[in-house]
């Protein structure tokens, strides 16, 4: 059974406003004063801060590994005196302050005014295989699917202090980068790496590393890696991203091993369907990607663990991920809590990882 890790992207929040504050530098560098396992990274803007695991073999050992870094985080973000939010996007807004380093100088100027409030966090899922022509074969396989795990994940309703209608307005703000969205269908590793140059030649992408796509080929691990998810409210919803995302690898890598190529469905259909669970997660309609017309999203979710089943029983998940799954039903999707809630000021202080919403 593949290893995996998750990586997830938080943003710092002012306690008394609730609007994202630039303080990252401080936060990890109280972080890295802990010498526990996992690593912290500063992110685009200094009001964001990531925790990333170890590779995991276990779904308990990865849950292990989640509540700890964002323990860390929160404890830090608090000795700095501001708070650690799980949300795609901060429900108050903030000035977004460009992170040192020629990288991100270098991102802030090639896209101007497309990053200068670009502050929208994910959770990263990385899923160990073999080699490259490896992971390009199982991301033909992933895109069917990457709108329903999008759907599942949603946790950004809020944008400026407004209702933007939207269950993960971070999909909406990040489709505004060349080549958002599901990654397209590659011959081969070759094939995938002619793409990404051409964007490089083009100008829309600073090097071959740089991509924006759903789910790609990591270029510095031998892992596929899954960027479809809002960042949890929770461990729970992190966890469920992970091991629904490793299953899917160990499914596509079966249906490798038996000869059978990913479907070659229409880029068009594939991206109403993103914008479908962007817009209504698990609330409203889906598009289904083979057969191209509306259904209910939760149908998609139907097919989905379907699909997976086998590989969850394989790698001893299934019990978890029925809990983990249910869970999601019983309180509802990260976008769907945070306007339980109701006023942005609320949602903060609830999301706040390590403070009591009575504080």
């Amino acid at each position: 059974m593949s290893t995996f890790g998750v990586e997830e992207e938080f943003l710092l929040a002012d306690p008394e406003t609730g609007r994202a504050v630039p303080a990252a530098p401080e936060v990890l560098k109280a972080a890295r004063e802990e010498p526990v396992p996992g690593a912290v990274h500063a992110e685009l803007s200094q009001t964001q801060v990531e925790a990333a695991t170890v590779p995991c073999a276990s779904l308990d050992d990865l849950e292990h590994e989640l509540m700890a870094g964002r323990a860390r985080l929160a404890a830090a973000a608090r000795s700095c005196g501001v708070w650690l939010l799980p949300s795609g996007t901060s429900p108050l807004g903030g000035a977004a302050v460009p992170a040192d380093g020629a990288r991100f100088a270098s991102i802030t100027a090639r896209y101007a005014d497309v990053v200068r409030d670009y502050q929208a966090c994910g959770c990263h899922v990385h899923v160990g295989v073999l080699d490259r022509e490896t992971a390009v074969a199982v991301c033909n396989h992933l895109r069917p699917w990457l709108p329903t795990l999008l759907a599942l994940s949603v946790n950004s309703p809020y944008h400026e202090g407004r209702d933007t209608g939207y269950a993960s307005w971070r999909i909406v703000e990040q489709s505004r980068f060349p080549g958002a969205g599901v990654p397209p269908w590659c011959h081969d590793a070759a094939d995938y790496d002619e793409r990404v140059a051409r964007l490089v030649d083009s100008g829309v992408l600073l090097d071959e590393a740089q991509s924006f796509w759903l789910a790609r080929p990591s270029p510095t691990w031998p892992t596929v890696e899954l960027r479809v998810a809002d960042t949890a409210v929770d461990v729970s919803g992190a966890l469920l991203q992970a091991t629904l995302s490793r299953a899917l690898v160990t499914t596509a890598l079966g249906d490798l091993s038996l000869g059978r190529e990913a479907p070659r469905l229409d880029d068009q259909v594939l991206a109403a369907a993103v914008w479908s669970a962007a817009r209504y997660g698990l609330g409203g309609v889906g598009v289904h990607p083979v057969r191209g017309y509306r259904v209910p999203a939760t149908e998609l979710l139907d097919e989905l663990i379907v699909r997976v089943a086998p590989a969850l029983a394989e790698a001893g998940d299934l019990a978890a991920a029925r809990e983990l799954f249910a869970g999601v039903l019983r309180r509802g999707t990260g976008a769907e809590r945070q306007r339980a809630v109701g006023e942005p000021l609320d949602v903060v202080r609830l999301l706040a990882i390590g403070v009591s919403y009575e504080d």
